[in-house]
């Protein structure tokens, strides 16, 4: 398990999304994964221009954002709990990571007609791994109660970066066959790869800190 990373240094961050941002371009978002980051060390992001944050646990959002809510835009990016939508929601611009017809049902009850969420697809369909099979997208998002906008993905994990490069091009071909927009795929590890095969959104967290 990753410890958590203390003693952030602003201008090697700033430093990094730079070099990010000259293969990415301006047009890809670059969401900065702050499961590992501690509550104190959210304000050396903000000073390196972050942006965009993504945070894995209901109770973590919600304490950094009563801290850092205005320094940053947020996004849910961890396995989402159903008995967790109605806390999540109000402090999240999007859920990365709808997946069961559980959230589906606590969406319908709890989402507003500003709620958008990205729909986890299980591409690989590997066993015990949360997501959507991809024969059973087009279905579940019909189910969904609110606003889909895209998809999200996390390829089986590979030494090698070009092995995510199938997967990534297979949930490309989803979001556009479902008419979505937006693809957030690409980690610290293959995110070079993501972009080539149209994410939209990466997400990166060791990339940025070392």
């Amino acid at each position: 398990m990753a410890e958590p990373i203390h003693g952030i240094d602003a201008a090697k961050v700033a430093a990094n999304l730079e070099r990010v941002r000259e293969v990415a371009g301006d047009e890809i978002e670059i969401l900065v994964a702050c499961k590992y980051v501690p509550l104190e060390e959210m304000g050396a992001l903000a000073e390196a221009g972050v942006k965009l944050v993504g945070e894995n646990r209901q109770q973590d959002l919600a304490a950094k954002h009563e801290r850092w809510g205005e320094d940053f835009e947020w996004d849910f990016i961890g396995n989402l709990q159903s008995r967790k939508v109605k806390q999540v929601l109000p402090l999240c611009r999007l859920i990365h990571s709808v997946a069961t017809d559980s959230v589906l049902d606590q969406l319908g009850r709890h989402g507003t007609p500003e709620t958008e969420v990205l729909i986890e697809v299980n591409v690989a369909g590997e066993a015990g791994k949360g997501g959507v099979a991809p024969e059973e997208l087009a279905e579940f998002i019909a189910r969904c109660p609110v606003r889909v906008g895209g998809l999200m993905t996390m390829p089986p994990f590979s030494q090698d970066p070009e092995g995510s490069r199938r997967h990534f091009a297979r949930v490309a071909e989803l979001g556009a066959a479902n008419g979505l927009e937006r693809l957030s795929m690409g980690t610290s590890q293959d995110w070079r790869i993501a972009v080539t095969e149209g994410a939209t959104i990466i997400r990166l967290g060791t990339a940025l800190f070392v």
